[in-house]
């Protein structure tokens, strides 16, 4: 995964593949990757993907509906913007999260894909903290994937025992990708 030299600056859709969860049941997962920032640094769809349904293997529901997750990739400017609507905090911040489900599947139709929610990841700020912390840019980035897709499916690090089980599962889910541990520093 070298994403700090790849180029993405479109906005695409990936296609809908068959994939396994963590019980070895097919279905599809789809991952809608829009990228609204000049961003030579980020990570190529694939390696969005590839995390993304890591952690559905993980923690996802156990359900064989198909799964819809979608990531945006902003500038510091929409980044800021917003932050600053959704948690009123007036600065760009690495990773935000929007889940969609808050109900259970009950409600859905059998053959309604069960849309997660949205992560948005701000490029510049990703990788501005990969530097200053000493990270491997793929591995920070990974890290934010990973946590914003946590934040879908309902964990939180509002307490000190939410915190604890949201970063000992990020650790693991990296861990399986070959990531070291992101607390860790130089990680």
């Amino acid at each position: 995964m070298n994403w700090c030299n790849a180029s993405s600056k479109h906005t695409s859709q990936m296609a809908t593949e068959n994939n396994s969860d963590s019980n070895g049941c097919a279905r599809p997962i789809q991952v809608d990757v829009q990228v609204a920032a000049d961003l030579s640094d980020g990570p190529e769809e694939a390696d969005i993907r590839d995390w993304l349904e890591q952690v559905i293997a993980q923690v996802g529901p156990d359900t064989a509906r198909s799964i819809e997750i979608s990531v945006r990739i902003v500038g510091e400017a929409e980044g800021r913007a917003l932050n600053k609507q959704f948690r009123a905090n007036d600065s760009a911040t690495n990773v935000l999260s929007f889940p969609l489900l808050d109900a259970g599947l009950a409600d859905l139709p059998d053959e309604m894909p069960l849309a997660l929610g949205d992560i948005v990841i701000c490029g510049p700020v990703v990788t501005r903290e990969a530097s200053e912390q000493s990270k491997k840019c793929s591995d920070h980035w990974a890290h934010m994937l990973v946590h914003g897709a946590l934040h879908l499916f309902g964990y939180d690090h509002e307490t000190d025992v939410q915190a604890q089980e949201m970063e000992t599962l990020e650790i693991r889910i990296l861990a399986l990708g070959g990531v070291g541990n992101p607390y860790e520093p130089g990680k």
